[in-house]
C-alpha cells in the first residue's frame, strides 16, 4: 500500500475505534452495537480493492481486539474485518467510482449479516456462546439496520477522502515533467546556457572564434605592408 493511503486509514481506523468504544458502545441499544469500524473498512475497501480492503480490515480489526474493553480472543475481529474487506473489495469498479448508491447498501447490509455470522461461527469454535443467549435473529436484524441506517453518513464521506488521498498531484507524467524542470535549471545555473539553445549557444561561440582569426589575419596583414 502507498504511504498516503496508510496514513489516512490509520487516521480513519483509529478515528472510528474512540468513536464505537467510547459512543456508540455505550447507547444500550437492543440488540446489535452499530459497527462503524466494519462501515470504514467496508468505505476503504471499495476504493483500495480487495487487497488493500483485507489489509485494512486485519489491521482494523486486531486494534479492535486489542483496545478495551475486548472481552474476546485477540484475532477473532481481525479474521471477521479480513474476510468482509477482501470481499467489499471485489466489487470496486475500474475507475475507482460507484455510479450509485444502490451497491455500496447491499454491500453494507450483506457485510452486517455476514461479519455476525462469521464472529458467531468463530466464537462457538472457541467456546463463546454468548450469541445463543441473546438470539442470532435479534442480532442479525438489528446489526443489518443500525448499520444501513449508519452508512450514508459515514460510508460516503471515507471514500471521498480515499479517493483525494489517491489523487496525489506527483503523478509519474508530474514528477517526470518536474524532473526534467530540475535538472534543466540545474544545467543552466551551472553552465550558463539553456539545455534548449546548446546548439545556438555553441554555434555562436564558433561565429566568434571565426571573427577573432579574422581580425588577427588582418593585423597580420598590415604588419607586413
Amino acid at each position: 500500500m502507498r504511504v498516503n493511503r496508510i496514513l489516512l486509514s490509520s487516521a480513519l481506523v483509529v478515528v472510528a475505534l474512540v468513536v464505537q468504544v467510547s459512543v456508540l458502545a455505550r447507547l444500550h441499544l437492543p440488540g446489535a452495537v452499530p459497527d462503524l469500524m466494519l462501515l470504514t473498512v467496508l468505505g476503504l475497501a471499495m476504493v483500495y480493492g480487495h487487497v488493500g480492503g483485507a489489509l485494512v480490515g486485519f489491521g482494523a480489526g486486531l486494534l479492535a481486539d486489542l483496545a478495551p474493553p475486548a472481552d474476546h480472543a485477540a484475532g477473532r475481529y481481525a479474521l471477521v474485518l479480513c474476510v468482509v474487506g477482501y470481499f467489499a473489495g471485489l466489487i470496486k469498479p475500474e475507475n475507482g467510482r460507484l455510479k450509485s448508491a444502490t451497491g455500496p447498501m447491499l454491500v453494507v447490509v450483506a457485510a452486517a449479516v455476514g461479519s455476525t455470522l462469521l464472529y458467531a461461527g468463530v466464537g462457538a469454535l472457541v467456546g463463546d456462546t454468548a450469541a445463543r443467549h441473546v438470539g442470532m435473529t435479534s442480532l442479525l436484524i438489528s446489526a443489518a439496520l443500525y448499520d444501513l441506517l449508519l452508512a450514508p453518513f459515514v460510508v460516503p464521506g471515507i471514500m471521498w477522502l480515499a479517493r483525494r488521498a489517491d489523487s496525489d498531484p506527483l503523478t509519474e507524467a508530474g514528477s517526470g515533467t518536474r524532473t526534467g524542470d530540475i535538472s534543466s535549471g540545474w544545467l543552466s545555473s551551472g553552465t550558463g546556457l539553456r539545455i534548449g539553445g546548446q546548439r545556438g549557444g555553441l554555434s555562436s561561440l564558433k561565429a566568434r572564434a571565426r571573427t577573432r582569426n579574422v581580425r588577427v589575419g588582418r593585423i597580420k596583414g598590415v604588419k607586413r605592408l
